[in-house]
C-alpha cells in the first residue's frame, strides 16, 4: 500500500509515525496522505527533534495556506483552466492537485525535497491526476501562464522570489498567514479566508488567517 511505503520513508525520522489517508475539510473531493492525526504519542526525543530540524517534513503536513488555494482554485477553476502551471514549492502537492483537477493543461511540481516530490506523487496517483514534477525551478522550459505558491514566506529569505515569479510568469497567486505586514507591488490582496493545518497543530490563530495575493492582470 501506498501509505506503508510512504511510513516506511518518514520512520527513520519519527520511528512512531505513519502516514493516513485524510480528506480535505472543505474540499472533500481532494485526498491526502498525512501524518496520522494522533502523532506523537510521547515527548519527541532530543535526538528526534534535531532530525526534524535537519530533515522538516513540510510535505507530511497540509497546511492551512495551501488548504485555502486550493479551494479557490476549486471555486473558480477560470484560473488554471487550459493553461501552464507551476507550483512552486509544492510539499504534499495539494495546490498542485487542485490546478490540475481544474483543467490545467500542464502542471508542474516544483521541491527540492525529493521527499516532498514523492509524495506529491503518490497524491497526484490518488487523486488520479498527472503531475510534471521537477527540482530545480530554474530548469523549468517554456512560457509559464500561471505560477502558484502557498507557506513559503514564513522564511524571509524567500522574499525575493517574489519578484522571479513576476518576472517568470504572466500571473502569480500567493496564499500566505506568516507575513502580515505584505506590501510588495504588484502583488494586490484578493481574498481571505480561515483554516487549520491538516493534521491540526493547534496553530495560533494569526497563522489559520489566510490571505491570497495576485501579481497580473
Amino acid at each position: 500500500m501506498v501509505e506503508k511505503k510512504l511510513s516506511a520513508i518518514i520512520q527513520d525520522l519519527l520511528p512512531e509515525a505513519r502516514i493516513e489517508h485524510m480528506s480535505l475539510p472543505d474540499y472533500p473531493e481532494l485526498g491526502l496522505f498525512l501524518l496520522n492525526e494522533d502523532y506523537p504519542q510521547s515527548t519527541l526525543s532530543p535526538e528526534v527533534v534535531t532530525r526534524l530540524m535537519d530533515n522538516p517534513l513540510y510535505w507530511v503536513f497540509c497546511w492551512a495556506s495551501g488548504q485555502v488555494l486550493a479551494q479557490f482554485l476549486q471555486d473558480d477553476p477560470s484560473w488554471v483552466k487550459g493553461k501552464r502551471v507551476l507550483d512552486f514549492g509544492c510539499g504534499s502537492g495539494v495546490v498542485a492537485i487542485a490546478a490540475a483537477l481544474g483543467g490545467a493543461s500542464e502542471v508542474i511540481a516544483c521541491d527540492n525535497d525529493p521527499l516532498a516530490l514523492a509524495a506529491t506523487k503518490r497524491n497526484a496517483e490518488l487523486n488520479g491526476v498527472k503531475l510534471t514534477l521537477v527540482s530545480d525551478y530554474f530548469e523549468v522550459e517554456g512560457a509559464i501562464d500561471l505560477i502558484i505558491v502557498a507557506d513559503v514566506l514564513y522564511d524571509r529569505e524567500n522574499l525575493v522570489w517574489l519578484q522571479r515569479f513576476v518576472d517568470r510568469a504572466d500571473q502569480v497567486l500567493i496564499a500566505d498567514s506568516r507575513v502580515k505586514d505584505f506590501d510588495y507591488p504588484p502583488y494586490v490582496q484578493i481574498d481571505r479566508h480561515k483554516a487549520s493545518t491538516l493534521p491540526d497543530l493547534d496553530e495560533s490563530p494569526e497563522f489559520r488567517d489566510v490571505r491570497i495575493y495576485l501579481a497580473g492582470s
